[in-house]
């Protein structure tokens, strides 16, 4: 990075501390995830300064063929890595991806249902600040009060009540199969699109550690990053009935010119995705984050719905008597990076929160297994013990740089 170090000494500085901060702290959030250096190098490649409006074969500009080339690249592996019929590659995240499905099949005022947001679904689901909030009418369901987990009984009868033109299955912080052929039940019963938004668990679909929900929905959406391991970005599966209608929402209805070396990173990590070694990978997050979980457990954590069968998991830290926001501060300053999250039934403002969300994608990356999510585990707890401790959180950080010198990342990024 010399001529960024020589042009800009403020942001290489940020940069820097960045790659440093990755490399010395235990990245817990389920949502991030370390993209390897294949994936950086398209993203940086010179194909962000290309224009390509428009679709392969069919742009507005000249000199697209080498971006035709890197998106009919990734259009063509995405549809091989999840058997979909349809793939849009464009979106520029996974909120606009679900914006794309909402113009191109709903009105503004046609009702929607989806997870709440306070019992682990996501904003562009119907949350009132949001433009998915707005611009339809939303309903939700939630996870059941002693299990933790959807009741599609419940579901059914708010679908049959409400009678969504859409229902969305998907969540940002619910740890359990997503049961996507009840969902699909429902949603004929009521006459309703099905949208699984796959953002989190894309990558355990990939490998076949989730049950997919491409035979089951009109629409799947999802995001490049997170368990995918790829660029932030998103994407659109559909059936291909619905193809034209999804690339004429997307472009020209909310896009212009598409990212084109964004594009091609999503190329190189759905390409990975296709590797055994990449199911190896999913596979590991599946075995680290159950682990993880119930070292928890055994520690004394609740973890809503007793633990997870995915990624991640979400604790409930009523009973410690700490709230999230103080948790999320206090790990930091140990070298342990989370985030403050919302239980459900959650007295607490957002702002705040009674709990945290862990996920183990960062972690896997970095090659860590089994024994190492119980050292964790200890970790955390010793935190949440002695929140305001400062001579255990140095204790902690210590121990915690330690661990990450064991299992390098980054290692050859120039400096």
């Amino acid at each position: 990075m010399n001529e960024l170090k020589k042009n800009d000494p403020e942001v290489y500085g940020a940069v820097v501390n960045e790659i440093l901060r990755e490399q010395e702290k235990i990245v817990l959030i389920a949502s991030e995830n370390y993209a390897t250096r294949a994936v950086l190098e398209a993203q940086g490649s010179v194909l962000t300064n290309k224009y390509a409006e428009g679709y392969p074969g069919k742009r507005y500009y000249g000199g697209c063929e080498y971006a035709d080339i890197v998106e009919n690249l990734a259009i063509e592996r995405a549809k091989e890595l999840f058997g979909a019929e349809h793939v849009n590659v464009q979106p520029h995240s996974g909120t606009q991806a679900n914006m794309a499905v909402y113009f191109a099949m709903l009105k503004p005022g046609d009702k929607i249902l989806g997870l709440s947001l306070s019992h682990g679904g996501h904003l562009s689901h119907g949350f009132k600040v949001n433009f998915s909030g707005m611009l339809y009418k939303p309903f939700s369901y939630g996870v059941d009060k002693k299990t933790g987990m959807i009741n599609y009984d419940e579901v059914r009868r708010l679908a049959k009540k409400h009678k969504p033109k859409l229902l969305l299955a998907g969540a940002s912080a619910y740890s359990r199969i997503l049961d996507f052929k009840i969902l699909s039940d429902i949603a004929k019963e009521v006459k309703a699109y099905l949208m699984a938004d796959i953002a989190h668990i894309s990558g355990l679909i990939a490998s076949g550690d989730h049950p997919s929900p491409v035979p089951y929905a009109d629409f799947v959406t999802s995001t490049t990053h997170k368990t995918l391991r790829g660029p932030r970005g998103g994407m659109i599966m559909c059936r291909a009935e619905y193809g034209k209608a999804i690339d004429k929402s997307v472009f020209p209805g909310m896009q212009g010119g598409p990212l084109v070396h964004v594009i091609a990173a999503k190329a190189v990590a759905f390409k990975d995705a296709l590797s055994q070694e990449f199911k190896h990978y999913q596979l590991q997050i599946v075995k680290n984050a159950k682990e993880l979980a119930d070292a928890l457990i055994d520690r004394g954590i609740h973890i809503v719905s007793g633990g997870t069968d995915t990624h991640l998991m979400l604790i409930d830290l009523t009973a410690r008597k700490i709230t999230g926001k103080e948790a999320e501060s206090a790990l930091d300053l140990a070298g342990i990076t989370v985030n403050k999250n919302s239980i459900p039934h959650d007295k607490l403002p957002a702002a705040v929160t009674s709990g945290i969300r862990l996920g183990t994608p960062i972690v896997t990356t970095r090659n860590m297994k089994e024994p190492e999510m119980v050292m964790i585990a200890d970790l955390i707890i010793k935190v949440l013990d002695n929140p305001t401790d400062t001579e255990v959180l140095g204790e902690v950080r210590k121990k915690v740089r330690s661990l990450c010198r064991k299992f390098p990342v980054y290692e050859d990024l120039e400096i």
